[in-house]
């Protein structure tokens, strides 16, 4: 199972709030069943790595779909074949660490 960091953004919409179109590629994750987060600064999406470059292709072409010229899209995966990994396992992880420790 992987896990990725996406962020997609229109880049000629001018001062216009961006609420409206990350509404819009949440409801696109929701249409595809993988198991999704939004956060501050994107969304993190679990799937297998096929899933996720797919749903990324999907995200980052629905901005052109809906008037932009320009999107800039970042995204993050991690890979791990060893073990499954989910949303929000990581931080757990920091998390048990920093209690050992203090």
């Amino acid at each position: 199972m992987a896990l990725m960091d996406i962020t997609v953004v229109p880049l000629d919409r001018g001062s216009k709030g961006l609420s409206a179109g990350v509404a819009e590629l949440e409801a696109l994750l929701e249409e595809s069943g993988l198991d999704y987060k939004l956060n501050d600064m994107g969304t993190t999406v679990s799937g297998t790595a096929e899933e996720l470059f797919a749903v990324a292709e999907k995200l980052h072409g629905h901005l052109f779909t809906t008037g932009s010229q320009r999107v800039y899209t970042v995204l993050k995966i991690d890979d791990r074949r060893d073990k499954e990994v989910g949303i929000g396992e990581k931080v757990l992880s920091v998390e048990r660490e920093m209690n050992r420790q203090g």
